[in-house]
């Protein structure tokens, strides 16, 4: 079995969106992810891709909190299923990936639409999205319909 590891991050969220406007309105958010600058280098090309993988660390959430099964989002009308099949925060690692817009780059900083971290949020990877990510025959839990239906 591995043993227990960390990260060091690469950079960090900006943006005046707080968790209100992210629940409300993810996809419209504008944020700027500012990448340290020893590793500027390794943001070469990346304009050339539309949309990217921002991989980070929830540092806001509580380790108090951490529980094997939620109801989705809170709500006591979702059925009681694993942490793993949520998109919840309060996970075993506080680790999140969204699926952003690339909007510019520019130095060390690259503006993204629909980041759902907030400011000063730890950025752990980027990586670039690739068409064949996409699952062409996908499928999701009635209560996650639900769940979208309603928001």
């Amino acid at each position: 079995m591995t043993k227990e590891f960390g990260f060091k991050p690469i950079g960090y969220v900006r943006t005046d969106a707080d968790e209100d406007m992210i629940r409300k309105d993810r996809k419209n958010v504008l944020s700027e992810i500012v990448i340290s600058e020893d590793l500027i280098e390794a943001l070469d090309g990346i304009e050339d891709f539309s949309h990217l993988f921002i991989v980070f660390y929830m540092h806001k959430a509580s380790n108090e909190k951490i529980s094997l099964k939620v109801h989705p989002r809170g709500r006591k009308d979702l059925p009681l299923v694993g942490v793993f099949a949520t998109r919840s925060p309060y996970r075993p690692n506080h680790l999140g990936l969204t699926l952003v817009e690339l909007v510019k780059k520019d130095g060390n900083k690259i503006k993204v639409r629909g980041l759902d971290a907030i400011d000063g949020t730890p950025i752990i990877d980027i990586k670039p999205y690739d068409p064949l990510d996409l699952a062409q025959e996908a499928r999701v839990p009635e209560w996650w319909i639900k769940l979208h239906q309603d928001t």
